[in-house]
C-alpha cells in the first residue's frame, strides 16, 4: 500500500512515489500557505501503518519535473499553471461571484474580495455568511464536487487523444463542436438534477477549451479577452489558416519565441500546432505542437508553439495562456449559470452543507411498524431542517419487496418526498427472505456519492450474492450504509394484513451478519432492535443529519475481547457521540483526561447520558470541556463495534490515484488490484492553516500496528500480502485533530 501525502495551499496531500526495486521518474510539489518558496519539500509528516503482515520499506523521492512530455496545460501539481490551478481559479471565482450577487438581490452584504487567490473555505464561508445555524461549516461537499471536476478535466489529459480534444493540428471545428455538445449535455444533467453526471462532463469541457489557449496562436496574436465563439455554436470562426497556408519558421537552436511567420500574425491568422505521437508527418509549412511526444517537431518547420509549461517553445507566453484560460473557463461557467438558474448552479459546484438522505425500505407484510417509523423520522428531519443549512441536498426513496424492488424516487422537494414516503403500504412477501440486497444495490447506483443510506428490514436476504457487488459499490461511491434490523433474535407472527396472517420470521444470524460486514465496510452501523423501539433508535439518522459531522474513532472487534480504546478531542470538535453496538450483555467504563470516570450503569453521569435501544448504545458527552485524550474500556468477548463522532469544520476526503510517468496523476478507477500498491490523494478541508502530520493506516478489524516515518520527501512503501478492510486516519499539527474515513 503506498500513501500519497503532503500539503499545497490547497490542503491537497500529494507525493509521488518509486515502485519496489527501482526509482522512477516523478516528482513532488508543496507549497503551504506560509512559505515564501513556490515548490518544497520541506514538511515534516508521520505515517503509521496498522495491518497484518506487511512489509514496510522507505524510499526516498525524486523531486523533479521533466517538461516537454506532455500536449497540454500540466494537469496538476507542477510550478506552473496546470489545469487544475485554472479550474479551481475560474470555478471559486464564478461560485463567489454567484454568491454575491444573490447577496445583492436579498439586501445582504458580501465581503470577499474575489480574485485568483480564493480558497475554498474562504469561499464557502462567505457564501454562508447570513446563515443563523451555530453548526461549524463543513467543505466537504463542495471540496468533493471540485475533484470531481478536475477528476474527469484530467482524464482528457490521459485518455482522449484526438487531436480536436485539445485543439490539435487546427482542428477548430471539431473541438469547438465537442465543446457545444458537451455544454448541452452539462445543462440537461443539471435540469434533471443529475449534478455527477454534470461534473463529469464539465470537467472535461474545462480541458479541451483551457487547451485551445495554450495549443493555438491566440496569445500570440495580442488577443487579451477570450474566444467566445469557442461556446456559441451559432456563431462562424473566422480567419482560420487555410489548409494550405505556411504558419511557422523553422526554430533556431532553443529559440523558438519568434518562430510564428510574420504574415499570419500580420493578418491575424489563426492556427494550432501540429501533434503525432506516431508520425512526423505534417502539412508543408505549419506549426508543430512541440515537446519530447510530438514527433512533427523535428519535421520542417522545426519546433513547437505550444504554451503548457514555462519551459515549453513558446513558454514565455505560458503565463497569459494561463489567465486567458481561467477568463474563458469563466466564460464557460456563465454560460451554465444562466441556464441552470443561480441556485442549481451553486448546486453543481457543491456547494452545500448536508448529503442526500437515502431510505431502502422494505414492503412488506411485517413491516407496518417499521414503515410507520421510518416515516416519521424522514418527516422529523424534512420539517425540522427546511430552509437550513443541514437540509439534505436531495431525498431518495428505495423501496424492495419480493420479488419486486424500486422504483427509485429522487428529488430535492421536501414535500414530494413526504407524500411518496407517505405512500408506502406493508403488504406481500409471504415467504422469507426478500430483496434487501437488489434495493440496496439500487440505492447505490442511484445516489450520489458519500451520500447515507439507511435499510429497515425485519427479513434476511435472498439475494445475498449481490454482498461483493454492493461492497465494491460502497467503495466506488464512498457511501455510508446503515441497517436498522427488527426482529433479529426472536421469531414472531406477521401482522395480519386483509385478514390474512403471515408465517413466523426472523433475520438469520447468517445474514445478520452480512448486514454487519456491509455496515462495517462502509463505517455505517447494524442496529438491532425490537419493533415497537424503532423510533427511538432512528436518533442516529437525526445525530448524522446535524450537519459537519466527522469520525473521530471507529473499530469492530470480530472476536470480541476485554480492550481499552483511546481517541482524542480537539478543541475545533463539539457534540461529541459515541455509538457501541454490541451482540450479548457488554459492559464499559469510559475515562476522560481529567482522569473522571463514568460506568456504564450510570445513564447520567458527570460525563455523558447513555441511552440503550436493543444493541446499540448511545452515549453523548456532557456540553462543556469535551476536549482532551478520552479512553473507553469495554468488558466483552462478543463482537462489538465502536463508533465516536462530532461536528467539526476540520475534516479529510481521498480518492485513489494514479501516478503517471509523464508526471502528474490520474483518478483510478475501479478497485485496486489485490496485493498491488495503491496511491491516495488526501485533501484536508476546513481550514487553510492545517499541517498534516500524521496519516495512519489500518486493519479495522485487527489491533496491531506497523509504524514508519517519513521526513521532507521520504515515501512509506508497503507490500500487501493480502486484501484487508482499511480505514485511514490524518491527523494534523496544531491541535492534534484524528479524522477517519473508510476505504
Amino acid at each position: 500500500m503506498i500513501i500519497l501525502l503532503a500539503v499545497s495551499n490547497m490542503n491537497l496531500c500529494s507525493v509521488y512515489f518509486a515502485k519496489e526495486g527501482k526509482i522512477q521518474i516523478f516528482f513532488f510539489f508543496l507549497m503551504l500557505h506560509f512559505l515564501t518558496l513556490p515548490f518544497s519539500c520541506s514538511f515534516s509528516t508521520t505515517l503509521s501503518i496498522m495491518a497484518v503482515k506487511h512489509t514496510v520499506m522507505l524510499l526516498v523521492a525524486v523531486c523533479l519535473y521533466l517538461p516537454g512530455l506532455t500536449h497540454g496545460f500540466q494537469p496538476s501539481f507542477s510550478v506552473d499553471e496546470t489545469h487544475r490551478d485554472i479550474t479551481r481559479k475560474a470555478v471559486l471565482r464564478k461560485t463567489a461571484e454567484v454568491c454575491r450577487d444573490l447577496a445583492t438581490v436579498d439586501g445582504r452584504d458580501f465581503n470577499l474580495k474575489i480574485d485568483d487567490n480564493l480558497s475554498v473555505q474562504e469561499v464557502q464561508k462567505a457564501c454562508f455568511s447570513s446563515s443563523t445555524s451555530t453548526a461549524p461549516l463543513s467543505t466537504d461537499i463542495f471540496q468533493t464536487a471540485l475533484n470531481e471536476i478536475y477528476g474527469s478535466n484530467e482524464k482528457v489529459y490521459f485518455s482522449l487523444d484526438d487531436l480536436p480534444y485539445h485543439f490539435h493540428s487546427e482542428t477548430f471545428l471539431g473541438g469547438r463542436d465537442i465543446i457545444t455538445r458537451d455544454m448541452s449535455a452539462v445543462k440537461a444533467s443539471v435540469k434533471s438534477e443529475n449534478f455527477v453526471a454534470a461534473r463529469q462532463v464539465l470537467g472535461q469541457i474545462c480541458h479541451i477549451i483551457q487547451d485551445f489557449y495554450s495549443h493555438s496562436n491566440w496569445v500570440e496574436l495580442g488577443k487579451t479577452t477570450p474566444y467566445s465563439v469557442l461556446i456559441r455554436p451559432d456563431q462562424p470562426l473566422q480567419n482560420l489558416a487555410g489548409p494550405s497556408t505556411p504558419t511557422c519558421n523553422s526554430c533556431t537552436g532553443d529559440a523558438c519565441a519568434d518562430n510564428m511567420k510574420p504574415e499570419v500574425l500580420e493578418r491575424g491568422l489563426l492556427t494550432s500546432g501540429y501533434f503525432s505521437t506516431f508520425s512526423s508527418s505534417k502539412p508543408a509549412g505549419k506549426c508543430s505542437h512541440g515537446g519530447l511526444r510530438d514527433k512533427t517537431r523535428k519535421r520542417d518547420p522545426v519546433g513547437g508553439i505550444n504554451k503548457d509549461s514555462s519551459t515549453s517553445d513558446h513558454g514565455t507566453l505560458h503565463k497569459k495562456a494561463a489567465n486567458l484560460a481561467v477568463d474563458a473557463t469563466m466564460e464557460l461557467l456563465e454560460d451554465i449559470r444562466l441556464a441552470a438558474g443561480d441556485r442549481n448552479f451553486l448546486r453543481l459546484m457543491g456547494l452545500s452543507q448536508s448529503y442526500a438522505l437515502c431510505f431502502v425500505i422494505d414492503t412488506t407484510g411485517s413491516m407496518a411498524d417499521d414503515i410507520d417509523a421510518a416515516k416519521q423520522v424522514a418527516f422529523n428531519i424534512t420539517d425540522s431542517n427546511a430552509g437550513t443549512l443541514q437540509e439534505p441536498s436531495q431525498y431518495i426513496l428505495v423501496p424492495f419487496n419480493d420479488p419486486e424492488f424500486g422504483p427509485v424516487i429522487k428529488t430535492t422537494d421536501k414535500n414530494y418526498f413526504k407524500k411518496e414516503i407517505n405512500k408506502l403500504t406493508a403488504s406481500g412477501g409471504e415467504d422469507e427472505p426478500e430483496m434487501s440486497m437488489s434495493g440496496l444495490q439500487l440505492a447505490l447506483t442511484s445516489a450520489p456519492p458519500s451520500s447515507k443510506i439507511y435499510v429497515f428490514t425485519d427479513a434476511s436476504a435472498k439475494d445475498s450474492h449481490l454482498k461483493s457487488t454492493n461492497i465494491a459499490l460502497i467503495e466506488r461511491t464512498k457511501t455510508e450504509v446503515s441497517f436498522l434490523l427488527t426482529n433479529i433474535f426472536s421469531s414472531r407472527r406477521r401482522r395480519s394484513i386483509d385478514g390474512q396472517n403471515f408465517s413466523p420470521r426472523a433475520v438469520r444470524l447468517s445474514n445478520v451478519q452480512l448486514y454487519r460486514d456491509l455496515a462495517q465496510a462502509s463505517g455505517g452501523q447494524a442496529i438491532e432492535v425490537r419493533k415497537s423501539d424503532l423510533s427511538l433508535a432512528t436518533t442516529v439518522i437525526k445525530d448524522s443529519s446535524a450537519g459537519a459531522v466527522v469520525t473521530v474513532f471507529q473499530v469492530v472487534m470480530d472476536p470480541g475481547r476485554p480492550d481499552n480504546f483511546n481517541f482524542t478531542v480537539d478543541s475545533s470538535v463539539s457534540n461529541v457521540i459515541i455509538y457501541i453496538t454490541e451482540v450479548s450483555s457488554l459492559t464499559f467504563t469510559l475515562t476522560s483526561s481529567a482522569g473522571v470516570s463514568q460506568e456504564s450503569s450510570q445513564t447520567s453521569g458527570s460525563l455523558a447520558s447513555i441511552t440503550t435501544v436493543g444493541n446499540l448504545r448511545r452515549i453523548r458527552l456532557n456540553a462543556g470541556n469535551q476536549t482532551g485524550f478520552w479512553q473507553i474500556h469495554i468488558n466483552s468477548n462478543s463482537l462489538y463495534s465502536i463508533k465516536v463522532t462530532g461536528q467539526s469544520s476540520v475534516n479529510f476526503i481521498y480518492n485513489l490515484v494514479e501516478l503517471q510517468k509523464e508526471g502528474g496523476i490520474r483518478p483510478k478507477e475501479g478497485r485496486p488490484a489485490t496485493g498491488g500498491n495503491v496511491t491516495l490523494l488526501v485533501t484536508v478541508t476546513g481550514s487553510d492553516t492545517v499541517t498534516v502530520t500524521k496519516v495512519t493506516l489500518f486493519d479495522s478489524s485487527g489491533p496491531k500496528e506497523l509504524i514508519g516515518s517519513i521526513q521532507a520527501c521520504h515515501i512509506l512503501h508497503l507490500i500487501k500480502d493480502k486484501r484487508s478492510k482499511l480505514q485511514l486516519k490524518l491527523q494534523q499539527t496544531t491541535a492534534s485533530i484524528p479524522r477517519l474515513s473508510r476505504f
